[in-house]
């Protein structure tokens, strides 16, 4: 079903004890294949939800599309699972998108009309290149929010009054959900029918889908991308160098050495340019190695952490599950390849 409606007309009102709206904004550059599945996810819940409550024939989830068509300032519903329903959105999603971060120009079209939305109640979310678009509203100042791993240092440049945290998939303040990599769509869309639904609904939606419910992290996934177009030109040559040495040599005089600085300036350009010091530098290095051994070879968990430069295998596994979010026999079973 489907219809035209503007979000802010003075006869609208949020109504009491009906269907909660999910919004789907559906901006030039959006990924359609997230924007329908997470359509038929919500969908589907509702369905499971109202057969509980013994075939209720009224919705209880709501989902429809948000579109800025050609003159118009303002997006509207171009579909509606509800159209008959007064109401805001109890949630606007801007979803994942195709290419490169959404640019500032495409963004601003939607910024204001975002703004407004929230200011009225709406809850704000984002997948992956999504957030790039709601941080041009403005309201992540301050916040800490995630988006794929790989675009985080271009948020944090665009957005630099913002916490970037893409260890985490999905980050929930309430009135803003953010969650990282393109398939975060399924682990954001499940936490939403949690919040409207309950957990049974969500298990079983779920459990329709064949997916796993929300609890996993992007750390599991993201393959540590260390900061190199910082233009310190000392601090990048020892970076070269950790990485071509797999961060065996990792003691202080020997990094300011390399980088030719007196070591308390090495230690404050080092951490400047990198965003880390260097002892957090070489653990996501040296852990970075330890999950390629667990995945693709035979050693035994003491020996990668020998391999990769830890005498005390036991302090290598609390870095380990500290940065990844598994224990090492945990990412092992989960991410094994089958080695011939």
């Amino acid at each position: 079903m489907s219809g035209r409606t503007d979000i802010f007309r003075g006869d609208i009102d949020m109504s009491e004890g009906g269907a909660a709206e999910i919004g789907l904004v559906v901006y030039p550059s959006v990924q359609m294949a997230a924007v329908l599945g997470m359509t038929d996810l919500f969908t589907v819940a509702d369905g499971l939800a109202r057969k509980k409550r013994q075939n209720q024939e009224t919705p209880l989830l709501r989902v429809s599309h948000w579109q800025r068509e050609q003159g118009e300032e303002t997006p509207c519903r171009v579909f509606d699972t509800a159209p008959e329903t007064a109401g805001l959105p109890a949630v606007l999603v801007l979803p994942p998108g195709l290419g490169g971060p959404v640019p500032p120009e495409e963004a601003s079209l939607f910024a204001k009309w975002l703004r407004d939305c929230h200011g009225a109640g709406t809850s704000l979310g984002s997948i992956c290149k999504g957030a790039f678009l709601l941080g041009e509203t403005g309201l992540l100042a301050g916040r800490t929010v995630t988006t794929h791993w790989s675009y985080e240092e271009q948020f944090q440049t665009r957005f630099p009054d913002t916490r970037v945290d893409t260890d985490r998939l999905i980050i929930d303040d309430g009135d803003i959900i953010t969650a990282g990599g393109v398939m975060a769509w399924t682990d954001l869309a499940l936490k939403l029918i949690d919040r409207f639904l309950g957990p049974t609904i969500m298990i079983d939606t779920a459990r329709a889908f064949l997916v796993d419910p929300p609890g996993r992290e992007q750390s599991y996934y993201s393959a540590f991308s260390p900061r190199l177009t910082h233009g310190d030109a000392a601090v990048l040559k020892v970076q070269h160098w950790l990485q071509a040495t797999d961060a065996k040599e990792i003691d202080l005089p020997t990094l300011a050495r390399r980088a030719g600085l007196e070591e308390r300036t090495f230690l404050r350009r080092f951490q400047k340019a990198t965003g880390l010091t260097t002892t957090e530098y070489c653990q996501r290095l040296r852990v970075g190695k330890a999950r390629e051994l667990l995945q693709f070879g035979t050693l035994s968990f003491d020996q990668v952490a020998w391999e990769v430069g830890y005498a005390d295998p036991g302090a290598f596994r609390k870095v380990f599950t500290r940065i990844v979010g598994l224990t090492p026999n945990d990412y092992r079973r989960r991410f094994r390849t089958a080695v011939s």
